[in-house]
């Protein structure tokens, strides 16, 4: 990868966008996200090395704080599609409410959060647990 990419981050550099599975089921988008194809995959990358940081330390707070209301398996061992898709949906759409922002632009909400440690996290639990994904057919939000 050059860094002509616009989906490279520092050196050339890409991460993984932390909230993919949000971003592709459109119930967020994201200023800091390049998205590119790989063969057939869509494939949703982070152009910010700060930003990635950040959502990765808020997705690993949302994890440890839903993962028995979720019933995540232990951290180390990979999550099934539904699980990340309810952990990564859910938590910004509870976030969201919790923030009363009327936007859904990830870095902003991730903004908006810090330190995550005042969050009301029950609260914000239980709106992630009861968060569902559309049934097929029907148009997104």
């Amino acid at each position: 990868m050059t860094t002509d990419d616009p989906a490279a981050g520092c050196c050339g550099v890409t991460h993984g966008c932390v909230f993919a599975k949000a971003l592709l089921a459109r119930a967020a988008a994201c200023k800091c996200a390049g998205r590119r194809q790989a063969g057939e995959t869509a494939v949703i990358d982070c152009r910010s090395v700060a930003a990635h940081g950040d959502c990765e330390a808020l997705m690993a707070s949302l994890a440890g704080s839903a993962r028995f209301a979720l019933r995540l398996p232990p951290s180390g061992r990979p999550m099934l599609h539904v699980q990340a898709l309810r952990l990564q949906c859910g938590g910004l759409a509870a976030l969201r409410s919790h923030l009363e922002a009327p936007e859904a632009d990830v870095q902003e909400l991730v903004a908006r959060a810090r330190p995550w440690e005042g969050l009301p996290w029950p609260e914000i639990v239980r709106a992630l647990a009861a968060w569902q994904p559309r049934r097929r057919g029907t148009p997104a939000r």
